[in-house]
């Protein structure tokens, strides 16, 4: 077994990653620059859409300068994307221009090495045992000048690897794999040994799993790696740095490091401003945005087809909108409750809502670790996909929520759920109403809370206080231990509180499959697993519908590519 990567970018397959799990795009098309491209079906079959669409140009083609405008959904406080309260797209959008990843991903997945961080990386068998080593670049550095060794490689993995729950990671997959961590021939080369295989091992410190390497000195111990990015950076690695985070105006402004031993970057600065999802759109309408992800909103996407000067740029990526139920309350317990739940919720009724006016393919996702045009995708849903609501009834009488009158109860108590939605953001406020009445007709009373935009993760979500709640779920090119941290009984961001051993397996032996087969079998059979756990619902593949300024380059829908940050800017 040997997987090697050299520095000059030759493209490799990463294990199973590009093999099976890469997006299978029908008339697929790279970078189309036209205002929307070519109209996407609303039939149930597979959804024709495009792999990537960011506008490409050569570095030269750039003019040299300028500031890009981004919106972001929330001023974030954790700002460690490998922390579980930093696991959520702001504090990862905000991080990526800043922080150390290994590897890039392309429109199918394939992985390439960043150079600016890794000169080469391959897996060998020794003695029985998976061994991969590193060798970073010497002119690699931190923002205080300390150079990126092997000592930070060693450090990410003992905060990551599980062994100590003070640590509060957001994912140790593949790091709990590892016995070990040495030093090579010298500081810039690392050993990592693993006690099994991981075939997917080129999803750590990999951006497109939103795995960055932090600095050794600022996460040794429990205490620095919990609080050391609580409000700022304190140091960064990568092409921009922090100029200010102003949480008065919420906004966070990054400039081009002056230090950064990489290609230049084209931009001067980034402004990320937080921001109402729903307000995005007239802030772009009005130039006060050069890029604005849209998702699933129908005015935002109004606006930006009709503004002047303006591109709608889109792609099929791996995210998708679901509604996660919280097992450790007292009402969702039980998981033929919230399988109950699951068949009383018309899931076609809830897509066509969300996504009426979008010019997007209304077709239910019926997987939680691969999206409908993603090869080896199958429905694996056991009927708790189907709208049903009378064994949805039976589910729940059995379960003791008998009928009182329109609410069912239980040792005297009612069967009121409490959804959580983040203010502003359309699609949730969709997703509650409608919730709301179609679980009211099997005797459920559902009560929405409109969480501040800022608290929905911070003080809901990521403290447990829900019984549902309704928001999107990014995905990654690698759909086992990208998939592990939100599903396994112990993953770091698994909001439900509830899993299977069976579903851990499977994941594992999909992470550890040698061949493309094996792999998409063992993911499917994972998927069956949590269908049955009844945690996450999922909705709809989420629209990558952004609205973008017609001469920003090299941005824009990405699809499962990564933005190569120094080379975003604006056309000559």
């Amino acid at each position: 077994m040997r997987r090697r990567l050299q520095h000059h970018g030759t493209a490799l397959l990463a294990g199973l990653t590009a093999l099976t799990l890469s997006l299978a795009l029908c008339s697929c098309t790279a970078g189309r620059g036209g205002p929307g491209g070519e109209a996407l079906p609303s039939a149930p079959s597979s959804p024709k859409l495009t792999s990537i669409d960011i506008n490409p140009h050569d570095r030269a083609q750039l003019r040299q300068g300028g500031t890009l405008n981004l919106a972001i959904a929330q001023f974030s406080h954790q700002w460690s994307p490998i922390h579980a309260d930093g696991a959520e797209s702001t504090t990862v959008m905000v991080s990526k221009p800043l922080l150390p990843t290994f590897f890039r991903s392309d429109a199918a997945g394939t992985q390439t090495p960043n150079p600016a961080y890794l000169q080469d990386a391959h897996a060998d068998l020794k003695d029985g045992r998976q061994v991969v080593t590193w060798t970073l670049n010497p002119k690699a550095h931190w923002s205080d000048g300390t150079p990126i060794t092997w000592r930070d490689i060693e450090a990410n993995w003992r905060a990551l690897n599980g062994k100590d729950p003070a640590y509060k990671s957001s994912s140790n997959t593949g790091f709990e794999l590892v016995s070990s961590v040495e030093r090579g021939k010298d500081d810039f080369q690392a050993v990592m040994t693993f006690d099994r295989p991981f075939s997917e091992w080129q999803s750590m410190f990999n951006s497109a799993s939103n795995a960055p390497l932090l600095p050794a000195a600022r996460i040794s111990t429990p205490e620095l790696f919990n609080t050391a990015y609580l409000d700022g950076f304190p140091v960064t690695a990568g092409p921009f740095k922090v100029e200010r985070l102003d949480r008065a105006a919420q906004t966070v402004t990054l400039v081009a490091d002056p230090s950064w031993w990489g290609d230049k970057p084209m931009l001067d600065r980034i402004v990320f401003h937080a921001m109402l999802p729903s307000a995005m759109g007239a802030a772009f309408a009005k130039g006060e945005l050069d890029l604005v992800n849209n998702g699933p909103d129908v005015a935002g996407y109004q606006l930006i087809k009709s503004t002047k000067g303006s591109v709608v740029r889109r792609a099929g990526g791996p995210d998708f909108r679901q509604l996660t139920l919280n097992a450790r309350t007292p009402a969702l317990g039980d998981a033929t409750v919230r399988q109950a739940v699951f068949q009383a919720i018309d899931r076609d009724a809830v897509i066509r809502a969300d996504l009426s006016g979008l010019d997007w393919p209304t077709v239910p996702l019926n997987n939680h670790l691969l999206v409908t045009n993603q090869n080896g995708y199958r429905d694996n849903s056991l009927g708790l996909a189907r709208y049903d609501p009378a064994e949805a009834a039976r589910k729940l009488d059995a379960a003791g929520w008998k009928l009182d009158g329109d609410v069912r109860k239980k040792d005297g108590r009612e069967l009121n759920l409490r959804m959580v939605v983040p203010a502003g953001v359309t699609p949730a406020q969709t997703e509650a109403a409608n919730a709301t009445r179609m679980l009211k007709d099997v005797g459920v009373k559902v009560t929405t809370v409109t969480a501040p935009l800022n608290e929905f993760f911070d003080k809901y979500v990521n403290r447990d206080d829900f019984d549902i709640a309704a928001y999107s779920l990014i995905g990654t090119p690698f759909p086992a231990s990208g998939n592990r941290a939100n599903f396994a009984q112990n993953g770091g961001t698994n909001r439900v509180g509830a899993g299977s051993q069976a579903a851990d397996a499977a994941l594992d032996r999909a992470a550890a499959a040698s061949d493309a087969a094996t792999a998409s079998e063992a993911i499917n059979q994972a998927d069956g697993e949590l269908w049955k756990v009844a945690g996450v619902l999922p909705l709809y593949q989420r629209p990558q519908l952004f609205g973008a300024r017609a001469d920003l380059a090299n941005i824009g829908a990405q699809g499962l590519s990564d933005i190569v940050w120094e080379n975003v800017g604006f056309l000559r």
